[in-house]
């Protein structure tokens, strides 16, 4: 896992792709092999965390990291949980999210992670399908997730809570009492580390499974071609704990290769203006921020911005702009180095520092990845044609590709057909292999880099007595790429009007996660559909421009 000869960088893109081999042991616990390597110099820094305030800012050592993931682990297994039950992490930017991640993986507990943002709703669905033995929280959210508990049928997992003693395990006290002399499990590779629920367009949330040994090693692509993070780098991700983008670039990545990793536990709405100020205050080398984030950083006054230490910068999540990236580069005389992947894998495409960038592009596959563009029997396309976007599967899966949907075998006949997983992406390829992004094969909707499935909404929707029937699609937005807009038919006898309007939105808000509510209403006499009866969402799309 070191730092392999040659640098960094890319290069020589053509020869990095076509040398570029990672091999996955039969056994491997990353927290052990990668991170606590790191922490053989007790002075190397893993973490730099901001209080809420901006102010308050605290060192964390990889030594001291892996001491107190050490203890978690031991507290978690001392509750009683054994090899591959599930622990519901419900933590916002605090260091404890970091040190749960690490001790599950140090106990072969599968970390489950969740956005402080769910609702108890959203909650319960996950304590049913995930089946944690434990969930762990804070005070904050400590209150949503005891009645989603008390509402499960079955035994309830036992509630860890962050920074408040109560009738539940105290976070701090598990850790005092906990033993750091934890041993290295030696779990086999494929075991299961983690699971992600991310959105489909069609039912509830799917579980993916990401498992111990591919994942974290497919990551030293993303942090060395594309993050080009180094040991004396401070990486800065502006991402929520709960999706995977943290895992990916606030946890893998950087510290594979050895960098610290800047947090701040920014509270509400993301505020532009704050964010460049933490790159002034800060000697943040490396950023990575969703397209939504640079859209708004940009429009204010880069000209008055001079970042500490800033050297380079990335972007996911969604196509971003090629004006954005253009106001960037005026404002900061840097690139926005844009990449490409998903919950279910590490990095698979991106222009990689070194490559031409070509406006408009989502780049070129990572090196690791063969992506193809195939039609809907499975067979790659040529150059110019347009298609879905698919990874080769044979005769061998990449490393850090997920090996499937947990529990969920139709999901995966779907996403894994013919040699090939589907990404339900459509795309097309230029003559020298890179890619050019068209738009999702399906309804789902990326909001802020934020993955809304509109059967989650719309379930919300009905459920509300003055709604029949609702279809919700992506509206295109200069700033979020996408809001939420809704196609309302009101029940009988509801008479339509913008207040009603008013209180639909605010039912969905109170009914799943906040930014899932649709911004935008209008209500119609019906829905098109076809002759089976399904909504023509494309309609709906086309009609709203």
């Amino acid at each position: 896992m070191a730092v392999p000869a040659g640098g960094y960088q890319v290069g020589d893109y053509a020869g990095t792709y076509r040398d570029f081999r990672q091999d996955v042991p039969p056994r491997f616990n990353w927290a052990y092999e990668v991170f606590d390597r790191w922490g053989r110099d007790p002075a190397k820094v893993a973490m730099v965390w901001v209080a809420p305030d901006g102010r308050t800012v605290r060192e964390v050592t990889y030594r001291e990291m892996g001491e107190r993931s050490r203890r978690v682990a031991s507290a978690l297994t001392g509750l009683g949980a054994r090899r591959g039950d599930r622990v519901l992490v419900v933590l916002g930017r605090v260091v404890e999210w970091w040190e749960v991640m690490l001790g599950c993986m140090r106990a072969g507990l599968v970390a489950v992670p969740g956005t402080t943002l769910l609702t108890a709703k959203d909650l319960a669905y996950r304590l049913e399908a995930a089946g944690p033995a434990i969930v762990v929280t804070d005070a904050e959210n400590h209150a949503k997730l005891a009645g989603a508990i008390e509402a499960r049928a079955g035994a309830p997992p036992a509630l860890v809570v962050v920074g408040e003693r109560g009738p539940w395990s105290c976070y701090e006290d598990l850790l005092a009492a906990a033993s750091a002399d934890l041993p290295n499990p030696r779990n086999a590779s494929e075991d299961l580390m983690v699971v992600y629920f991310t959105s489909g367009t069609t039912g509830n949330p799917k579980m993916v499974a990401i498992t111990h040994a591919s994942y974290p090693i497919g990551h030293v692509a993303t942090g060395r071609f594309w993050l080009d993070n180094r040991p004396t780098d401070l990486h800065w991700t502006l991402s929520d704990t709960g999706w995977a983008q943290a895992a990916w670039t606030a946890l893998f990545a950087p510290w594979n290769m050895g960098a610290a990793i800047f947090i701040w536990d920014q509270r509400g709405r993301f505020d532009p203006g704050e964010a460049l100020d933490m790159l002034e205050r800060f000697p943040i080398t490396t950023f990575f921020a969703p397209p939504t984030a640079y859209r708004m950083m940009v429009q204010q006054d880069l000209a008055a911005f001079r970042p500490r230490a800033l050297r380079h910068a990335v972007g996911a999540g969604e196509a971003l702009n090629p004006e954005v990236i253009d106001s960037w580069r005026q404002g900061t005389g840097l690139h926005i180095w844009e990449g490409y992947g998903q919950t279910e894998s590490t990095l698979m495409a991106a222009t990689f520092p070194g490559m031409e960038y070509r406006p408009g592009s989502m780049g070129a596959a990572c090196p690791g990845y063969r992506l193809a563009i195939v039609d809907g029997d499975g067979r790659e396309l040529p150059a110019g044609e347009e298609g879905e976007l698919a990874v080769s599967t044979e005769p061998d899966r990449p490393v850090g590709l997920f090996p499937g949907y947990w529990r969920d075998p139709e999901a995966n006949r779907r996403a894994f057909r013919d040699g090939w997983y589907l990404t339900g992406d459509r795309a097309w390829r230029d003559d020298e292999g890179y890619l050019w992004f068209v738009g999702r094969g399906d309804a789902l909707i990326l909001r802020a880099s934020y993955r809304i499935g509109p059967f989650e909404v719309e379930s919300a929707l009905v459920a509300h007595p003055g709604v029949a029937e609702s279809a919700v699609v992506g509206r295109p937005d200069p700033v979020r790429g996408q809001i939420v807009k809704a196609f309302v038919v009101a029940a009988a006898g509801v008479e339509t009007s913008e207040a009603l309007a008013e209180e639909l939105k605010a039912h969905v808000r109170g009914a799943t996660a906040p930014y899932k509510y649709p911004r935008e209403i209008e209500f119609v006499a019906e829905l098109p559909k076809n002759v089976s009866g399904k909504i023509l969402r494309s309609e709906l799309r086309a009609r709203d421009g």
